[in-house]
């Protein structure tokens, strides 16, 4: 599909932009479907906010009670679909079937992440991944598909059905409208986030760390995953890690509900996701609730990643 110029992709409605991009049409029917969602938990968020004005002590239920509402609008949502036989969510303990059982994907969903910052007014957002077959035997290879919303002053939604990574934005009448085609990270950026205490990281990665801030990069860390990915897609570069910790070595986030969609997202705008040393797409999950290390966003900083792991510090 052809880059669409800027005075056409106010034009272009997420329906019709997956339609010219020649997309299986049940899956685009689910993608606007799960897109559509976005709206209904958003205004649970508002709810919620409304909520805790004035009322800072009952803040901790308010949080559990937006994931569980997050969680629940989307499988629903799923259950009248007519193309998901089973749904899987980080506010679940297993597999869900909601569908009659042939149907064509899997959906995985971390329904709101970042739920720890609503009080702080920060942006949140709503991760899905679409398969096509086990999520477990095929791990991120049986990836169809991949959404990120982002709650902030706008609601923005990315998705990749495997044909470029694409943003859209909520419009006052309801649509999500294009704002950026075939996303492209540059080969090297300037933006660092990194997730864990300092005191907790390994020498290598304090090393790599350490080696990126000499060489000028900017510290953009919010706490929630999925905004600062975000960041590093529209501003097109950096870098992104929640690494191996000496006390937790397989890191913070879960592979099969964070890791796995932001990296297919990543990938499909040029850019890599590793654990350090392997692809996140090719790691095949043992559990449900595994977690991962994480390294992503442009190539140059994910690969120079690597040297320091592997004990190689040859400088940039």
């Amino acid at each position: 599909m052809e880059n669409i110029s800027d005075a056409t992709k106010q034009f272009i409605d997420l329906r019709r932009h997956m339609w010219m991009a020649s997309i299986d049409l049940d899956l685009r029917r689910l993608i606007w479907q799960i897109a559509v969602t976005g709206k209904y938990i958003y205004s649970k968020i508002q709810e919620s906010n409304r909520k805790l004005a004035g009322h800072e002590n009952i803040y901790g239920e308010e949080q559990l009670a937006l994931d569980m509402s997050s969680d629940e609008i989307i499988k629903r949502q799923l259950e009248f679909s007519g193309f998901v036989s089973h749904y899987a969510s980080e506010e679940r303990d297993s597999i869900v079937q909601v569908g009659k059982g042939g149907e064509k994907y899997i959906v995985t969903a971390d329904p709101l992440d970042g739920s720890s910052l609503v009080d702080a007014n920060l942006s949140i957002g709503t991760i899905i991944g679409i398969h096509r077959s086990s999520i477990l035997e095929g791990g991120g290879k049986s990836l169809v598909a991949a959404m990120s919303i982002v709650y902030g002053p706008l609601i923005t939604m990315i998705y990749s059905a495997g044909n470029g990574t694409h943003e859209f934005v909520l419009n006052r009448e309801g649509e999500y409208v294009l704002s950026g085609e075939n996303i492209t990270l540059q080969e090297r950026g300037n933006i660092l986030g990194a997730g864990g205490l300092r005191r907790d990281w390994t020498p290598a990665h304090l090393e790599y760390i350490q080696h990126l801030e000499d060489k000028g990069y900017k510290l953009r860390y919010s706490g929630a995953f999925i905004s600062d990915i975000n960041h590093i897609l529209i501003k097109r570069g950096g870098v992104f890690t929640y690494p191996a910790l000496k006390k937790s070595p397989n890191g913070k986030l879960r592979l099969i509900f964070e890791l796995q969609p932001m990296a297919f997202l990543m990938e499909q705008a040029g850019g890599m996701a590793t654990d350090g040393r392997q692809g996140i797409l090719s790691i095949k999950p043992e559990s449900l609730d595994q977690r991962c290390p994480i390294y992503i966003g442009s190539k140059y900083e994910v690969k120079k990643a690597k040297t320091f792991l592997d004990g190689n510090t040859t400088t940039m």
